[in-house]
Parts: C-alpha cells; structure tokens; sequence
C-alpha cells in the first residue's frame, strides 16, 4: 500500500480543470519547486529551477523599472499641468502692479514655493516708489548682480535656468524669508535690446525641492513665457 498522501477529491478536480491557478501563483510555484528539490536529494543540481530563479529575478527588476516609468511619466504630467495653470494664472491680472502682486500670491501658491521674487537690475540709486510699494515679491539691484548671483561671483556664461540648493537665502532675492529658504530656481530673464536683465526667482525651504539633477524643460518654458510678458509690459 502507497503512504503518499492523496489530494482531496474537490481541490484536485478544481486544480486539474484550473492549472493556470497554480501557475499564476507565485508563492505556490516555489513551493512546488522546493518540495521537487528536496525530493531529488542534495546531491542533484536542479538547472531548470536555476534558471527560472534568474528569470524570476530579471523580471522584477523589470517591474521595478516599469514602475518607476509610469511613476516619473505621472510626475511629469503634474508638473506640466501645474506650470500650465500658473501661466493663466499670471496672465489674468490687466495692470502691472497686479501682475506683480499676483506672483507672491496665487502664483506661487500654484507653483507651492515658499517665495516667488523678481529682482532687476536698474542704473538707479534709490528705489522707485513702485518697488518699494511691492517689496515682497520685487526687488532692484545694481547692474551686473544677476550674473554674480547666478555664478556665485566667479563670472563666465550662465543658463537661463538654475537649480541649486543653499545655505541660506540673500535678502536681497528672497526678501523676508531668506534665512529659511534652502534651495533655489533662479530663472535668467532677457527684456530685449537695450534693457538689463533680470531675474526671477523661486525658494522653497525643502532642500530637495530644487536640485541641479532636475529637469529644467517646464521652467525653462515658464521663463519664456515671463519674459515675453515683461516686455509687454516694459514697453
């Protein structure tokens, strides 16, 4: 008489008509293969099952790759929906002054940065009352400070847009909230021929919220479309 225990008569109905139950199975399909193993004795070397472990292995880096595709695929969607509504946002106001005071508010509440600030360089020694009216998210400075900002003082080209992270803020960029903010997007903006440039500026206090191994596409298209604003403006 055989001491092998037999399957039950409903589950091995249900597995002989069903296999692929088993086959899905992941936790079930190494039990199997371990029980095969442990029936052919240690000193049997089991190939197949070798290669269906590297196989089992390829494919889960394979998922891991595949989900985090869709993971940035759905990171750069929202990225690009957010830029999208803060440019309509910022085109809503009708007067300068609006425009100005829509930055530190709606606008960088969309783009969820802790300051949002444009810094310009003028000829001019003292402030115009404009500026001082807006000084949270405007600010003037002298001619050549957008360059040594950008370059940290050492000069040569910079890009339009520049993502870092920082100690700390300069009061000058970031205003009031420069002690706290600990990365920066500072977007270089040209008004055209015979203006000096400027600089738009974005801090957040996560330091991890810009940091130079980002994409700069969506900014960089931010800034295009600030630019192009400005000089409307600026006419």
């Amino acid at each position: 008489m055989s001491s092998t225990q037999k399957i039950e008569t409903p589950l091995r109905d249900r597995i002989l008509a069903e296999p692929d139950l088993i086959l899905d199975d992941r936790d079930l399909m190494h039990a199997l293969i371990t029980a095969n193993e442990r029936a052919m004795g240690s000193n049997i070397v089991d190939l197949r099952g070798l290669a269906m472990e590297r196989l089992e292995s390829r494919l889960d880096r394979l998922e891991d790759t595949h989900r985090s595709v869709i993971a940035a695929a759905y990171e750069n969607l929202a990225g690009t929906n957010q830029v999208h509504r803060a440019i309509l946002a910022m085109l809503d106001p009708v007067t300068f002054e609006d425009f100005l005071a829509n930055l530190g508010s709606e606008v960088s509440q969309i783009l969820r940065v802790d300051c949002l600030r444009l810094v310009l360089e003028t000829r001019q020694s003292a402030e115009e009352p404009a500026i001082k009216r807006l000084s949270n998210v405007l600010s003037s400075a002298e001619e050549g400070f957008v360059r040594d900002y950008l370059t940290m003082g050492r000069g040569g080209q910079t890009r339009q847009v520049t993502l870092r992270q920082i100690q700390s803020g300069d009061s000058r960029v970031h205003g009031d909230k420069y002690a706290d903010i600990r990365s920066e997007a500072c977007l270089r903006l040209n008004f055209g021929a015979g203006r000096l440039p400027g600089m738009l500026v974005m801090g957040a206090e996560d330091p991890h919220q810009f940091t130079p191994q980002q994409g700069a596409d969506l900014l960089e298209f931010f800034a295009g479309v600030f630019e192009r604003t400005m000089r409307r403006w600026l006419a």
